[in-house]
């Protein structure tokens, strides 16, 4: 298999010296006092605009550069916290939430943060209604009735009116997501065009508030951020971070020893073992609600029929994949809640067994195999990832053809459904069952066009029942009740759905011995840099 490794080698021959982006100078065997330099596979980044990033490399980046309302506390996530308000509370009947914003607060820009700024960001999300437009309609606000839902009080007061009376966590959570950041309304409307919010600008651009200030992105190279002196949580403690892709872990490994980085991001089994044999490296790790799975795309007359789709989790040799490819970074997981939500169960019910695969085949009327495609990100583990699999599905005659492409291609193409299987991996938006069980369980059209389009959607798996039933799970109020149902919905899940889910990531990040404060949340955009500090 053909593996691109152009951007590495272009990636490991420079280094950003300054603030601005465009400013390189070669690498060296030390990285600057002031600058942090990581390595990490950063080729998914499609857009940094808060309203449209949806992608694990994009969302590290918008959790670093915009604040929100408000945000969970990475040391209890059970907890909500403050960011950009001091304040919040719920009217009695459950549908109106009041926002009191903290004072003198600002923008990068220094323009003043004010109410008006809210109902703005709520505004363009909804109205641009890109990916994660969903996570804010869902409560019922939408393009044309925003301002009427989401209004501004004063200037120092914002309220926001949902159509039913959900969980008030589940709310809240929802407001933690990267498409409920803030914007500033003067910068992003005087970069509008064509009526599109400012869209394309803030795709490489940043109107913001938060610990670092966006300097300059190019794709599938690097990224630049510069300290906020004036943000609401206090001036973070390094001047500088860059991050550069560096598509191999092997490299990245390479780089670390030398000093060239700071840190590695991807470094896998082996590079790990040697990382933590070497006295002048420290590795880290935190538990991610990353799931890595296959979406098999139900458009495939194979994979609409439920036999082939059983077969597949029983052709795949999950113990072996971890034992050989991902110890220690990912642990075998087979449901879709990650280990520590609400509800989520630990059954593993899948097991590489050739012969239950061949008589679910021979089943289907596919006793000799079937060809199919799969489109891999090429980078590791997922390529060895996948090459493992295709050998071990060949074991049952179904011969797989693996097509490379970088993460912005591969995505590109599973969002509109032209995939046979997808390899990759999906984290949570927010900290509440809801976020995973809505996109691999509920898929409320499977027309091509659409409004909501989760993952059930992506691999064309009609489900009018268990949407039902998961759409109203997210009223219950009662947590026992709901923690049963979501139980169910697995079970139920795992046997029929065209998903092969097989890991739970545990992130890791290798770094100099004097670097140290980098903080791991269980989403990328609490992967926060502001505490880090370099001796």
């Amino acid at each position: 298999m053909h593996i691109n490794r152009r951007h590495a080698l272009a990636a490991g021959a420079t280094l950003l010296a300054s603030t601005a982006i465009g400013a390189v100078t070669p690498s060296f065997a030390q990285t600057p006092r002031d600058t942090v330099v990581m390595a990490k596979q950063i080729d998914d980044i499609i857009s940094l605009d808060p309203a449209e990033v949806f992608e694990f490399s994009g969302s590290e980046v918008t959790g670093n550069v915009y604040d929100r309302l408000v945000n969970y506390d990475v040391n209890d996530t059970t907890k909500i916290v403050g960011q950009l308000a001091e304040s919040w509370s719920a009217s009695a009947d459950g549908m109106t939430y009041t926002f009191k914003l903290k004072p003198n607060l600002k923008f990068h820009s220094g323009n003043a943060i004010t109410a008006a700024d809210v109902v703005y960001s709520f505004q363009r999300a909804v109205t641009l209604n890109k990916s994660p437009g969903f996570i804010i309609t869902q409560f019922g606000i939408n393009k044309d009735n925003v301002l009427n839902v989401v209004k501004a009080v004063d200037p120092q007061t914002v309220t926001i009116t949902v159509n039913k009376p959900y969980a008030t966590s589940f709310f809240l959570n929802c407001m933690t997501s990267d498409v409920a950041a803030i914007v500033d309304s003067k910068v992003v409307q005087a970069n509008v065009k064509d009526n599109d919010f400012g869209n394309e600008w803030m795709k490489r651009n940043s109107a913001a508030s938060g610990a670092y200030i966006l300097r300059g992105w190019r794709a599938n190279e690097q990224y630049a951020l510069e300290a906020n002196p004036n943000w609401v949580g206090g001036a973070p403690k390094t001047r500088r971070i860059i991050v550069r892709h560096v598509a191999e872990p092997a490299s990245q490994r390479l780089l670390l020893e030398k000093g060239d980085v700071d840190f590695a991001r991807n470094l896998h089994k082996d590079q790990l073992a040697s990382a933590r044999s070497n006295p002048d490296i420290t590795v880290s790790q935190g538990d991610k609600g990353y799931i890595l799975y296959l979406g098999l795309n139900t458009k495939n007359p194979h994979f609409a029929k439920p036999e082939v789709r059983e077969a597949l989790k029983w052709l795949t040799d999950y113990d072996a994949i971890e034992r050989n490819i991902v110890a220690g970074t990912f642990a075998s997981h087979q449901s879709f809640l990650p280990k520590g939500f609400l509800g989520a169960i630990s059954e593993k019910p899948y097991k590489y067994d050739v012969a239950k695969a061949k008589a679910l085949l021979e089943k289907a009327g596919l006793k000799d195999g079937f060809t199919v495609t799969m489109d891999v990100r090429n980078t590791s583990p997922i390529s060895d990832i996948a090459q493992a699999i295709q050998s071990q599905w060949a074991a049952a005659g179904v011969k797989l053809e693996l097509l490379p492409g970088d993460g912005r291609a591969t995505l590109t193409k599973y969002r509109a459904r032209t995939h046979d299987i997808y390899i990759g991996q999906w984290g949570p938006d927010y900290l509440d069952p809801h976020t995973n069980a809505e996109t691999f369980a509920i898929n409320e059209s499977n027309a091509d066009d659409a409004r909501s389009k989760t993952l059930a959607w992506r691999n064309a798996w009609d489900i009018p029942e268990m949407t039902k039933k998961t759409l109203a799970n997210v009223l219950e109020r009662d947590t026992e009740k709901r923690k049963a149902v979501y139980e169910e919905l697995q079970r139920e899940h795992q046997k029929t759905s065209p998903f092969v889910i097989m890991f739970q990531q545990i992130e890791v990040a290798a770094s100099r011995k004097n670097v140290s404060g980098f903080r791991i949340g269980p989403s990328s955009s609490a992967n926060y840099y502001w505490n880090i500090v370099k001796g």
